[in-house]
C-alpha cells in the first residue's frame, strides 16, 4: 500500500511560534492550491483503487479534508485525533526564541520522558501516531492511504516505516519533514 503523508498549507501564525496543538485556520489561497494539486494527484477510485483518508481534527487539516471534498466528492476524509500535532502545553503560542534555554536542555536531557510544555511527552506522542500506524496495516487493504496531519507527525511516521518505535535522544528525531503543503509517499505492508 502507497502512504501518503501530507502536511497542512501555511498557518495563520507569527513566524516563529510554537503552535503545535494550537487550533490555527490556514491561508485560504494555500490551502486551495494544495487542494487542487492533490485533487489532481490522488488516484480516481474509479480506477478500482481503494483508498483510505484521515486527517488530524485541527482546522488546519480539517480545512484541507474539506476543500479536497469539495473538489473530489469521490474521497471521504475521517477525523482521526491521533493525527494532531504534539501538544506543547504551556509553550503553545510562545516564540520559539521566548522558550528558556532550561527548558530545552531539560527535554533534550530526556527526550522521550519529558513533557515540554508540561502536556505531551515523545513516546506518548510516538505511541499515539503508532497506534494509527498499526491499525493502518491491520485495517483491511486499501491501495492508497492518506494522512492530512502535521510535521511532528510525519516524521513520526518516518521512524514507524523504518521501523523505529521508541526514540530516546533528540539526535534520532528527524530533523527534515515537508514543507507546507508538500507530502512524503512510502511503499508500507509489503
Amino acid at each position: 500500500m502507497k502512504l501518503w503523508l501530507v502536511r497542512h498549507a501555511l498557518p495563520l501564525v507569527a513566524q516563529g511560534t510554537c503552535y503545535g496543538a494550537t487550533d490555527l485556520a490556514v491561508d485560504p489561497a494555500a490551502n486551495a492550491h494544495l487542494a487542487a494539486e492533490l485533487a489532481e494527484r490522488l488516484p480516481r477510485l474509479d480506477t478500482g483503487m481503494r483508498l483510505q483518508m484521515l486527517h488530524s481534527p485541527l482546522q488546519r487539516c480539517e480545512q484541507l479534508a474539506q476543500h479536497l471534498q469539495g473538489l473530489r466528492p469521490d474521497l471521504v476524509s475521517v477525523s482521526e485525533p491521533r493525527l494532531a500535532e504534539m501538544n506543547f502545553g504551556d509553550w503553545e503560542g510562545q516564540a520559539w526564541s521566548d522558550i528558556p534555554e532550561a527548558a530545552y536542555a531539560q527535554w533534550t536531557a530526556d527526550f522521550a520522558q519529558h513533557r515540554f510544555g508540561g502536556q505531551e511527552c515523545v513516546a506518548e506522542f510516538m505511541h499515539r501516531v503508532a497506534q494509527v500506524w498499526d491499525a493502518m496495516l491491520a485495517a483491511p487493504r486499501s491501495d492508497h492511504v492518506v494522512w492530512l496531519t502535521h510535521a511532528g507527525v510525519i516524521r513520526a511516521a518516518t521512524l514507524l516505516a523504518q521501523g523505529v518505535r521508541e526514540v530516546h535522544t533528540a539526535q534520532d528525531w528527524p530533523k527534515a519533514a515537508p514543507g507546507f503543503g508538500q507530502w512524503r509517499c512510502f511503499n508500507v505492508g509489503v
